[in-house]
């Protein structure tokens, strides 16, 4: 008999067809076993299945927080001094890449600051030259890059942070060296301006993972659930295994089809 995933498709074909198959000869090898036998080759299985079941399913990804990392214009060439203080003050360099910004990119990139004073001379100067973004990733990325860069003010971060980075690269208040997110959620935007391509997954809260569970979560159990009830499954051990692997494949396809 062949078993079908959630989403139609056979089970043959899916990563855990091989457990499946596996684990229901196993079970009728010692169904044909003494009592005493058909104990210990119960915990054979059971230790073989959960063995495979950790490669085919992997504990998932742990969400880390990122920010935006951008050595400016007049310092790129201590480019490989910054990364290797970033390295060794615990962050992860994600991403990277070397860029020049339009005067049009740096507008639309500092829109918040737009009808400043200094806008006009900020632009100028972030399109001057190439640049290098990088995206850092630690637990609480944002604040701990935001107290290693110092105040904005390069002339008073030597006086009151002497050993930030815009104290020791920066010049002044607007050449300050580098650019750090002010909070997550510029820090998002931010990236997905550099790094169009990024794939961000902060953890849904609230209204966000209410939206999660009913696009994806409710979809999969409910199309697993009805499968089970027309499959039925006499072991309850295979029609648990046969169950995750089939929520699994579909949750596998739906994020393939989202991407």
């Amino acid at each position: 008999m062949l078993l079908e995933t959630a989403s139609g498709r056979n089970c043959d074909t899916a990563p855990g067809a091989v457990v499946c198959r596996e684990l229901h000869r196993a079970l009728l090898l010692a169904k044909l076993q003494p009592r005493g036998a058909q104990e210990v080759r119960k915990e054979q299985v059971n230790s073989n299945l959960e063995a495979r079941m950790e490669v085919l399913m992997p504990e998932p990804q742990i969400y880390v927080e990122r920010t935006l990392a951008i050595i400016k214009p007049d310092i790129i060439d201590k480019e490989e001094e910054i990364e290797d203080l970033i390295l060794r003050s615990g962050f992860h360099i994600i991403q990277k890449r070397n860029l020049q910004l339009s005067p049009e990119q740096c507008s639309n990139f500092y829109a918040e600051q737009f009808g400043k004073m200094f806008f006009p001379n900020l632009t100028a100067y972030m399109s001057s030259g190439p640049i290098v973004a990088m995206v850092l990733a630690r637990n609480c990325a944002v604040s701990y890059w935001k107290e290693l860069l110092g105040p904005s003010n390069s002339v008073r971060a030597r006086i009151t942070h002497p050993h930030s980075l815009r104290a020791l690269y920066g010049t002044d208040e607007l050449r300050n060296g580098l650019h750090g997110s002010l909070s997550i959620s510029s820090a998002e935007k931010e990236i997905r301006f550099i790094f169009p391509e990024a794939i961000l997954e902060p953890v849904p809260t609230g209204q966000r993972a209410r939206d999660y569970l009913n696009l994806y979560v409710k979809p999969t159990l409910l199309a697993g659930l009805t499968a089970l009830c027309k499959e039925k499954p006499a072991d309850p051990m295979l029609f648990t295994v046969w169950y995750e692997v089939c929520c699994s494949q579909r949750s596998r396809n739906q994020s393939s089809t989202a991407l």
